[in-house]
């Protein structure tokens, strides 16, 4: 970054307006320069107020229709009430102070027939939506020109509607953008777009596109601008995936090719005793990752498939692969619950070939080693020892693998479960354990859209699985209103019917403890009046029911006359490992038979027998959490049931979500309409890391060509320049938007 753009925004707008971007993140001039607008308004177009959500904070262009000041009836203090309008429709604005002569001001300023902007968050009163103290812009009054002249031209363009807070409203945001923009000369902004590939697009330079973005006199000029560093944000990404890409197949690797026919071999015997036949994709996955490991250069391969299309499968056949060659395989899974679920079910596939070494096991057999931090000292002994040593030729575990003390006799393969839930640092932890380096398998059960794959995982080859194995008999979903008492009486009941078919349930709940608080909280107001007094808020409107937590569910259901004489376990993770273990031990072999549990449940957890599942507060959750909830049942051959209670109100975003979830089980649908929910931040992982995303413009749903122009000309530009030496503007801006702490988000889905 260049001496100008690097430049504390205390120093180039001065602290007091410096003070109120800090909060967006906004530090130094090129932070605040890529705080692109997120939309453009127009004087001549109202906003349409009919689109307006509940809880929302947006910025709207009216026409004021009415404004008035009166002392409030019951209680001390003045009110300002004013009307706007989009034509046909209309939006309350309330303002209150201590005096009436503080809201004259106001009064005057709000007079019928003017056009402004207003921000705040949209609230309802008595069944109307209105904005409780919002900051507003008259356009035309309050705007810097010097002439009348001025004034009409600048009225005329579009306006810049930035994304803001209730500290700086957006029309504070672009007179501090101008400031910083206005001086800057080309060579203060360095373009990371080579020349070459600016020239063949019809590029204009990154200083001419921020001038397009901030300071547009028409619309196709901040549309030429925004296309651009869309581009741009394209580019930068998948050059860093290019360098990746090229930096992996340098590195030395250990062949692990499969055994002749006619060898010893562990994997020809499992598959000689699989007591089924594979899909068709598991073969053809299957081929292509057996001929990534007999390369010498390490495999970065990710497996994405259906939930319950087999891929733990896949994933051990390769394993057995590499152990056949002589190596070890290390499966890294986010939780204790499911590290110990993948070694039990991992010993289960292999049966005797899992007792390696033991009176009554396979003559090529291997062993099974679980790592996690709550094994007791004898138990993690013989771990260490057999991994160290070779004898167990997978081991199993959570962060425990990446301690210093865990050493292998020869690590050939890596597979990570649920690829999301670790970052950079620890995967590298664990493939600097290898001698070379290791053949890398990533599983994730979320299927993603080709533009995210091509995005987020743009390093690593791609194999899917569409297929779920013969024998599965589906699930049926649907969504129960959670206030109607028929309703959720049916639900319990169809519980004790699964139960009493001798199948399991599980009940999952969004908190463990009833006393726990809510996420959600009231929006706060500006600090420009009074603060918002009680008597403001609906006292018609009916109040958000608390989450569902496990704790009061399981006494309730325990005393549900439906369910009465069964066993109703519970798990969640402040409970004790050895305890989370035995719980679902009691739950797979029936001594529990409905299971009251949070979220720990979503991934990986196998149990054939249960059929049913209940999800309680279903509208607080994601699709792509639901789906993974839902999978859990239905895994046997008995159909599966999955009920999700929900009280959101038709139209909102989270009844699309549950309705969907009732509509289909096709993971990659789920997957898109998932993105058409979430923004992009969400998308790459950012809201997980508390951290902004990257990506300001670029929309991986929305902008595949841009994506796969971008990658083509990036991955042409690193084949010829890797290391970057003759581009050290794009070398920067990698390191610069894609840093260590913000390269994580290229590893999440």
């Amino acid at each position: 970054m260049s001496d100008r753009l690097s430049e504390p925004l205390t120093r180039a707008v001065g602290t007091r307006s410096a003070g109120p971007l800090a909060k967006l993140g906004l530090e130094t001039v090129g932070d605040l320069l890529r705080h692109y607008p997120r939309r453009y308004g127009d004087p001549g177009r109202l906003t349409d107020l009919g689109g307006l959500a509940l809880g929302e904070h947006v910025t709207i262009v009216a026409q004021v229709r009415s404004a008035t000041v009166r002392r409030m009836r019951n209680r001390a203090g003045a009110i300002l009430e004013a009307v706007v309008t989009d034509g046909p429709q209309q939006l309350s604005l309330t303002f209150f102070a201590k005096s009436p002569n503080v809201l004259r001001y106001h009064e005057q300023r709000l007079a019928p027939g003017r056009h402004g902007l207003f921000t705040g968050v949209v609230g309802l009163y008595r069944g109307t939506r209105q904005l409780t103290h919002p900051d507003y812009k008259i356009i035309g009054v309050d705007d810097d020109a010097e002439d009348a002249e001025s004034a009409v031209l600048e009225a005329s363009r579009p306006i810049p509607i930035y994304p803001a807070s209730a500290s700086i409203p957006s029309w504070k945001i672009q007179p501090a953008v101008r400031t910083v923009l206005d001086p800057l000369r080309e060579e203060d902004v360095p373009d990371p777009l080579p020349d070459a590939v600016r020239e063949r697009h019809g590029l204009g330079t990154r200083l001419e596109a921020l001038r397009d973005v901030h300071e547009p006199y028409d619309e196709k000029q901040w549309r030429r601008g925004r296309d651009r560093l869309r581009y741009e944000e394209a580019f930068v990404l998948q050059a860093a995936l290019a360098q990746r890409r090229a930096r992996a197949a340098a590195e030395p690797a250990t062949a692990r090719p499969p055994r002749g026919p006619g060898e010893p071999s562990i994997l020809a015997d499992f598959d000689a005793a699989l007591p089924f036949t594979l899909t068709t994709g598991q073969r053809e996955v299957g081929a292509e990752i057996a001929a990534d490991l007999a390369l010498a250069r390490p495999m970065q391969r990710l497996l994405q498939g259906e939930v319950g299309s087999g891929k733990t499968v896949v994933a051990l056949r390769a394993m057995l692969q590499v152990i056949d060659a002589g190596g070890q395989a290390a499966l890294l899974a986010p939780t204790e619950v499911l590290a110990a679920q993948h070694a039990r079910t991992l010993r289960a596939l292999l049966g005797p070939l899992a007792d390696g070494g033991f009176l009554g096991g396979a003559e090529h057999g291997t062993r099974v080693a679980l790592l996690t931090g709550s094994l007791g000292a004898a138990a993690r002994k013989e771990a260490l020892l057999d991994a160290a040593s070779g004898a167990a030729g997978i081991v199993v575990g959570t962060h425990a693998l990446l301690s210093e003390n865990v050493q292998f006799a020869d690590l050939g393969l890596v597979v990570v479960d649920e690829q999301h839930r670790f970052g950079v640092e620890q995967r590298d932890a664990l493939r600097a354990k290898a001698r070379t380096a290791p053949h890398l398998l990533v599983m994730t059960a979320t299927p993603i859209p080709r533009t995210v794959a091509m995005t987020v995982f743009g390093d690593l080859e791609t194999s899917s699985l569409t297929e779920i194995p013969a024998g599965r008999a589906g699930i049926t979903t649907h969504v129960v209103p959670a206030g109607n008492e028929a309703w959720m009486e049916r639900t319990w009941a169809r519980v004790r019917e699964e139960v009493d078919a001798g199948h399991r349930a599980y009940v999952v709940c969004a908190r463990i403890h009833p006393d726990e608080p809510d996420a959600d909280g009231p929006p706060k107001g500006t600090d420009d009046f009074d603060e918002v007094p009680d008597f403001l808020v609906d006292p018609d409107a009916p109040e958000r029911a608390p989450l569902r937590a496990v704790l009061e569910v399981a006494e309730e259901l325990r005393g549900h006359p439906r369910l009465a004489g069964l066993e109703v376990g519970v798990l969640h993770g402040q409970m004790a490992p050895a305890d989370k273990d035995a719980v679902m031990a009691d739950f797979a072999s029936g001594a529990v038979q409905v299971l009251v549990s949070t979220t720990v449940v979503e991934v990986g957890v196998d149990v054939p027998e249960a059929t049913a599942m209940v999800v309680l507060d279903a509208d607080r959750f994601g699709i792509s959490q639901l789906h993974q909830l839902r999978g859990r049942v239905g895994r046997g051959s008995a159909a599966g049931l999955c009920l999700l209670v929900s009280t959101a109100q038709p139209g909102t975003h989270a009844a699309t979500r549950v309705e969907t979830l009732a509509r289909t089980t096709d993971g990659f649908e789920l997957a898109t309409v998932d993105l058409e929910l979430r923004s992009e931040g969400d998308v790459l992982g950012a809201a997980q890391s508390g951290r902004a995303s990257s990506l300001r413009l670029l929309r991986v749903v929305k902008d595949a060509d841009v994506i796969a122009t971008a990658r083509t000309d990036a991955a042409a530009v690193v084949a010829e320049d890797p290391d970057l030496a003759d581009h050290p503007t794009l070398a920067d801006a990698i390191r610069d938007q894609l840093d260590p702490e913000r390269e994580e988000f290229l590893e999440r889905a």
